[in-house]
């Protein structure tokens, strides 16, 4: 066996490729965008690079084939609640179904990080946020959203022979759509009528030309629900802009919502398109032909699928139902358009039982799971899980 480093513009194309082989026989794997992936890698792209810095390796058989990928990368900024040991980051592992091929992988990527002065790694995870390339898939094997790993099931078992233990579970949720199959439970809509009645509050959507108001209220309630909750810090509107602008251009102004008393912004719902339902369609490609096939599938009415990102209440309002009241206006608004029948709120960590209960009230029941795993370099350490959010 031979591990190369990513340093040439052919290594870097089949970087990509052993991802596609990795996965070829699985009807439910969509390619990823490749710009998606470079990006990552892209010290004009990604900020992540002024806090660390990133390698990526090819494994080749003796027979010169291709048969696995990793990468490995430190990121002064990577720091989880209780943490007392320096902790870098692997990700974008693939390997065929051989523990000597992951093992090899792995040990790679454990040496250069210890070099670095690490002494544990988590994975797989991103170098970047959370929200994209985060985790492990070990349950619910459906087609996955846009910025989710996709891996075959035999990782799981890759990963835990060599060593990696569960530092923490991410949880995806499916939330049912109301239509005349299936309705939120009546607690949602007796709620709903109770605030609709008053007048200090209001639900409503953006408007995509709204992108100021967008960065003003979306800080309000953020800094207020989840600025330092869990090593959080306040976000500003320049950066509350940023997100609207990688939104705007598949995003669907009825999908984003807030809710307001006495004008002030109190929670929010932020929901966007799985464009991933017409990416699997571009075989990895966004150029020119790639851009007039996105433009056509999701014409056709591709997209049935919403993904929730988003979700919070500023704490003085927390647990007097007015998520019920953002949740009924929202759907109501959404019915209109008759186009999603489908919902899936994005990952949350088993860490955080405040947020896990809040998608359990809502009636949203689990679709995927997730792992983030961690590796202590020197076996003596003692291993703690991720310690619970209180």
């Amino acid at each position: 066996m031979i591990v190369r480093e990513v340093n040439t513009p052919d290594l870097e194309k089949l970087f990509l490729q052993v991802h596609v082989d990795c996965n070829r026989d699985d009807p439910r794997f969509i390619r990823p965008l490749d710009q998606d992936i470079l990006a990552v890698f892209d010290p004009g792209k990604n900020k992540t690079f002024r806090f660390g810095e990133v390698k990526r390796w090819i494994l080749f058989d003796e027979a010169e084939a291709a048969v696995g990928r990793i990468a490995a990368f430190t990121n002064r900024k990577y720091k989880n609640k209780g943490d007392t040991v320096r902790v870098g980051g692997i990700g974008f592992f693939d390997c065929r179904n051989d523990t000597r091929y992951a093992d090899r992988l792995f040990q790679t990527a454990q040496d250069w990080l210890a070099e670095q002065g690490m002494e544990a790694m988590d994975g797989p995870i991103n170098f970047g946020e959370r929200d994209m390339w985060w985790g492990l898939l070990v349950e619910g094997f459906d087609s996955a959203v846009y910025g989710m790993n996709y891996n075959p099931p035999y990782y799981q078992k890759l990963f835990e022979d060599f060593g990696f233990r569960v530092f923490y579970n991410q949880i995806c949720w499916a939330l049912p759509m109301a239509n005349e199959k299936a309705q939120l439970q009546k607690k949602f809509y007796d709620q709903h009528d109770k605030f609709a009645a008053d007048p200090d509050f209001q639900a409503r959507h953006i408007k995509k030309q709204e992108e100021a108001k967008f960065a003003h209220d979306f800080c309000a309630v953020y800094n207020k629900a989840w600025a330092k909750h869990g090593g959080n810090k306040n976000i500003e509107e320049k950066q509350a802009l940023k997100i609207y602008h990688a939104m705007r251009p598949v995003m669907d102004e009825n999908l984003v919502w807030f809710v307001y008393h006495r004008s002030v912004p109190i929670a929010m719902w932020i929901s966007m398109p799985d464009i991933n339902q017409v990416i699997r369609h571009l075989d990895g490609k966004l150029d020119l032909w790639g851009k007039l096939k996105f433009a056509y599938y999701r014409w056709r009415g591709e997209i049935n699928r919403m993904v929730g990102f988003v979700f919070g209440v500023v704490p003085e309002f927390q647990g007097t139902g007015v998520d019920y009241f953002m949740i009924v206006e929202a759907e109501r608004g959404i019915k209109v358009k008759g186009r999603y029948t489908d919902v899936e709120l994005q990952w949350q960590g088993d860490f955080n039982p405040k947020i896990i209960n809040i998608s359990l009230n809502l009636g949203a029941i689990q679709k995927r799971r997730l792992v983030t795993y961690r590796y202590l370099f020197d076996e003596n350490m003692i291993f703690q899980r991720h310690p619970t959010i209180v």
